[in-house]
């Protein structure tokens, strides 16, 4: 096969893998629009219908760091596929649900495959791409479909729900789960793993993976038991123990499944931590913004989607046309700033939204401000997030880059749902109308996603640096180096 054979294949390669995670972070929000036709169809009581999202947030991100660990040692294919063929199974299982328990279990299953699948894909798209260029634009074209799926989830789910029946927004998941495993065998390569006799960690998996499902159901808890509740405090008080001793298992085994030296590159910290802390605010905007647009300006489900369909264009008209040039021109930092300003802007610009809202004065213009915004800066992350990372440790890199994605979603999503369900609640036990409460309780969690995004800008400025350029290709030599170079 020659140079030119082999440059077409892994770029359909990159495709197939987008194909599977796109797929997976659909899920994450598609169900959002179909929320009153499942809560009608299956008698979901309120409480208990955050569940469907929550069921596959919790192991989703809770996993991602074993999975990330198990692509390394199995080979990174074989599990994105493992995790594939679980995700499809789950969804026909979601398909066919017919109770509350059996929708919430399979939409675990689910979770459980997503993390598999999705842990390893940055990985494998960075080894396959080592070129500074051509990994820019592969990540731009990743990072599209990571920041974008949510409100492409948004559109699909509308779509789907008014033309034929939440069902579908599950059974779609199988043409596509099946199509894209097939061509992954055919297209994606399939190295060996370095071998399980280099330590998964399965005891660490378990300290971690428990402390953020249980920090996560903790915080899912406050608004129905009360911020005071013994019940907050004492899982509050296991869930950090669990992380604490998860911690100290890593800085003292051989075979850590997080070695600790991944904190000293200010990059990777900083670079992971800015990102979770902007994806809390996009998860609440996409989240509460479908229930706002649903519940206080009466949009159909399919209007919904069409409502967030500005933000998906822009973002992928950024991500994939224009940030490539941009992290080649500037450098990921210089990229990344100015889109992080324009993510806190939107949000600021959402917590002026009123009851009677015109779409094109008050809900377009911040739609393409955070279409903008992410649309530069998500790539330029994950470009940050991965330098230096070797091929040996490429999954775990990866993984690490999609915990605190989706664990800043869920936990972010938890707390902003929470502040918002808690203010709703406080104005109508004072007298104030439904409309009004609802809106102002969306406010107070716009404004903290605000806040939290502004953190990430004193990150992105004080503590990021452009990676040298030796650093942004992924080591193609034998001897082994270390998994990330510090930056100082």
């Amino acid at each position: 096969m020659n140079a030119t054979d082999n440059d077409r294949t892994r770029w359909l390669a990159l495709y197939v893998l987008c194909a599977g995670m796109l797929m997976i972070v659909l899920d994450a929000t598609i169900v959002n629009v179909a929320l009153p036709s499942i809560q009608g169809s299956l008698h979901f009581s309120q409480s208990n219908l955050a569940w469907v999202i929550n069921a596959y947030m919790i192991p989703f991100g809770g996993l991602l760091l074993l999975a990330g660990r198990m692509g390394d040692l199995l080979g990174q294919r074989r599990v994105f596929l493992i995790g594939l063929a679980i995700f499809t199974g789950a969804s026909l299982v979601c398909a066919a649900s017919i109770s509350e328990e059996m929708l919430i279990g399979a939409r675990f299953v689910q979770g459980i495959g997503g993390a598999l699948a999705s842990a390893v894909i940055l990985g494998m798209i960075v080894t396959m791409f080592p070129e500074p260029a051509a990994q820019a634009k592969a990540i731009g074209v990743y990072g599209f479909v990571a920041s974008a799926g949510g409100s492409i989830g948004l559109l699909l789910g509308g779509v789907l729900t008014d033309a034929i029946s939440w069902h579908w927004i599950f059974l779609i998941n199988l043409p596509i789960g099946i199509v894209t495993a097939y061509l992954a065998t055919r297209l994606v390569a399939n190295p060996e793993g370095i071998g399980l006799s280099e330590g998964a960690d399965f005891p660490g998996a378990a300290l971690i993976t428990g402390s953020l499902m249980l920090g996560v159901f903790t915080i899912l808890r406050i608004e129905a038991w009360g911020w005071n509740d013994p019940r907050i405090f004492a899982l509050g008080a296991i869930s950090l123990a669990l992380l604490a001793l998860f911690f100290h298992r890593q800085a003292t085994i051989a075979n850590p499944l997080m070695p600790l030296r991944l904190f000293r590159s200010r990059n990777v910290a900083g670079s992971n931590a800015l990102q979770a802390l902007l994806v809390a605010g996009m998860f609440g905007m996409f989240f509460l913004g479908a229930l706002y647009l649903q519940k206080v300006l009466g949009y159909s489900p399919l209007k919904v989607g069409l409502a967030f369909l500005p933000t998906t264009l822009v973002m992928g008209t950024l991500s994939l046309g224009f940030s490539e040039k941009l992290i080649m021109r500037f450098g990921p930092r210089a990229t990344l700033i100015p889109g992080v300003c324009m993510v806190v802007v939107a949000l600021l610009l959402f917590a002026r939204t009123p009851v009677d809202a015109n779409y094109f004065v008050d809900l377009l213009p911040p739609f393409l401000l955070i279409g903008i915004g992410v649309g530069t800066s998500f790539p330029a992350i994950m470009t940050l997030a991965m330098s230096g990372a070797t091929p040996e440790d490429a999954g775990l890199a990866s993984g690490f880059v999609n915990t605190s994605m989706q664990v800043g979603g869920a936990i972010g999503l938890a707390v902003l749902a929470t502040l918002s369900g808690e203010r709703t609640k406080s104005l109508l036990d004072d007298g104030e109308g439904k409309l009004q409460a609802l809106t102002s309780g969306y406010h107070v969690a716009y404004l903290a996603g605000a806040a939290l995004a502004a953190i990430a800008v004193a990150i992105a400025v004080f503590v990021l640096r452009d990676p040298r350029p030796q650093e942004m290709p992924v080591p193609q030599e034998s001897e082994p180096k270390p998994a990330f170079s510090e930056v100082s």
